[in-house]
């Protein structure tokens, strides 16, 4: 009898260990730690938000191509030469946008507040989440260059700037932010006119000078500063900047370049800086005199882009994709440094601007680091 009665409790024993290990295989197979089936809706609508962004930086361009492809294949000539009448005629919209003149009176792209207002916005900066914090006012008279630190792998923070997912819109309703990229994004059908709806520009200097230089003023264009060197520095826990004066260059992702571009059009610095950037994704061991490092430095130079081998999460997974990982982000945007327009600034006001411009990002980093997570001893290194 006694055995008897023990059984059930036995066997109930057993279901349960059976339960545990079958969840432990489920959860972590191959060594892939996969998100439980049952996640709130709100944790599904966040993780869409990203997939949205995603879509439309990494996937869209692909999509897009092969449906040209598939219209010229079916025959629909009609749509292909009006779509192509529309880039003739819309070509210089990410460094002027001759669209302006009809609909649009804002410098630089063809923003839709509407777009730029979308829920789904919210949805993506939740993700993480991302908070954006202004340490002094941007006064609609005068027009802004902001230097946004650090690049990270895809500076996913600098996404603060297209949309109202962290209220930026309502803390500077007067101010229309433009973030750039560079000239080939615009290449890819269908994903550029994504970009120009929601105030994105290219970063070369006949765009940024269009901005920032013309009479209307309350123009911000936001430029991450680093560039491809920058992003194989981009690890967790390490603030390493490519910022010290390098040879210079016509696309303005050189550290004394923007600074030249400043003084020729009167635009005030502001230096931002976004907490929690380099976290969010792993990349591989490549410090500087390594095999991978060299490889990937020689392909920079060539191509024109950096190759970080990196990884980060899935859809449905938490440890093996190309999403990142949730992670705090913080955006802090700090007071702008005047600047006297100066149409042939001379080598040493670029120099000198530049120092101080070096000296307010550091001030502002350390002012703010142990709010967000970094620790006391943990310092910027700038190249």
């Amino acid at each position: 009898m006694k055995e008897s009665a023990a059984s059930p409790s036995v066997h109930r024993t057993c279901t349960l260990a059976s339960s545990l290990v079958l969840r432990t295989i489920m959860t972590k197979l191959g060594g892939i730690e996969l998100a439980p089936l049952h996640v709130p809706l709100q944790r599904r609508l966040q993780t869409a938000g990203v997939l949205y962004h995603f879509l439309f930086a990494f996937l869209l361009p692909i999509v897009a191509w092969i449906l040209f492809c598939w219209l010229l294949y079916a025959g629909y000539y009609l749509v292909i030469a009006a779509y192509i009448g529309w880039l003739w005629w819309d070509w210089d919209a990410p460094r002027q946008a001759p669209i302006r003149r009809v609909i649009h009176p804002i410098p630089g792209a063809y923003a839709s507040r509407y777009l730029r207002n979308l829920g789904i916005h919210k949805w993506f900066c939740s993700f993480f989440p991302i908070k954006f914090h202004a340490t002094a006012e941007l006064p609609n008279n005068k027009n802004y260059l902001i230097g946004f630190h650090p690049h990270g792998i895809i500076s996913i923070s600098a996404y603060n700037f297209i949309g109202n997912g962290t209220g930026i819109m309502d803390r500077f309703p007067n101010i229309n932010f433009h973030l750039c990229t560079l000239v080939g994004q615009f290449s890819f059908p269908l994903r550029r006119e994504w970009m120009l709806l929601h105030g994105m520009i290219n970063a070369s200097k006949d765009s940024l000078k269009y901005v920032l230089g013309g009479p209307m003023t309350g123009q911000a264009a936001v430029l991450v500063v680093g560039g491809a060197e920058e992003a194989l520095d981009a690890h967790p826990g390490k603030h390493v900047l490519t910022l010290k004066a390098r040879k210079p260059a016509t696309v303005l992702t050189f550290s004394q370049g923007f600074i030249k571009l400043a003084l020729e059009t009167g635009a005030h610095l502001v230096p931002c800086f976004g907490f929690g950037e380099n976290d969010l994704y792993l990349q591989a061991a490549n410090e500087k005199g390594t095999f991978l490092r060299q490889f990937q430095t020689w392909f920079k130079n060539i191509a024109g882009f950096s190759p970080p081998l990196f990884h980060g999460r899935g859809i449905f997974n938490y440890n093996a994709g190309l999403l990142p990982f949730r992670h705090d982000l913080n955006t802090v945007l700090g007071a702008p440094i005047p600047v006297e327009k100066t149409l042939n600034p001379t080598p040493e006001q670029i120099n000198d601007l530049h120092s101080l411009y070096i000296k307010r990002l550091v001030e502002l980093f350390e002012e703010h680091k142990q709010k967000y997570g970094v620790a006391e001893d943990n310092h910027l290194i700038i190249h």
